[in-house]
């Protein structure tokens, strides 16, 4: 089943992860553990995603693969806010193979080690990131016109100790700033 969704985030490096972590274990958050993700992100043969803000990502992660396709950042936002379309696929080397065979370009492959964690309707991720370092994402779907998520953002990156400039670039655009 695909789902459509607005993801808003705030994505802030962090130096120490651990603490982050200690925070959320002395609240009532929810953890999913660990998690190896890599994500595999193509091109479009009919225009450029780098030019169009898109990204179309191959994501593997415990033992499933989900298609995701995303939309162009959306400015009205306080934080990083984007459309989404989320796919499960099946094979995930057929679909590489799908893709390939249609004209979609490799551009580049992004591995890091997720935990996952739920709390007060946020889905929070502590993230290390291969070639780039740790990060803390408060990620909450939905629009300003349904409570104000930029809102419960920054109260949640507040208890939990999380500051810093808030990180705009995906993973993809910061590893590719890189070479």
């Amino acid at each position: 089943m695909a789902e459509n969704l607005l993801e808003i985030e705030l994505k802030v490096r962090v130096g120490d992860i651990a603490a982050v972590r200690t925070r959320l274990a002395s609240t009532d958050a929810r953890s999913e553990g660990n998690v190896l993700e890599r994500d595999i992100y193509f091109n479009a043969p009919h225009r450029d995603f780098g030019e169009t803000d898109e990204a179309l990502r191959l994501r593997y992660h415990n033992g499933a693969v989900t298609l995701t396709y995303k939309g162009p950042k959306r400015g009205e936002y306080r934080y990083k806010a984007r459309t989404e379309l989320n796919c499960g696929i099946e094979a995930g080397s057929v679909m590489e193979g799908i893709l390939e065979a249609l004209g979609f370009v490799r551009v580049a492959e992004v591995k890091k080690v997720r935990e996952y964690f739920h709390y007060q309707g946020a889905l929070i991720s502590l993230d290390r990131v291969e070639g780039l370092g740790t990060f803390v994402e408060i990620e909450v779907v939905g629009s300003e016109g349904d409570g104000g998520p930029s809102a419960k953002i920054a109260a949640l990156a507040e208890e939990l100790g999380v500051d810093g400039p808030p990180i705009l670039e995906s993973y993809l655009e910061l590893l590719l700033s890189t070479r």
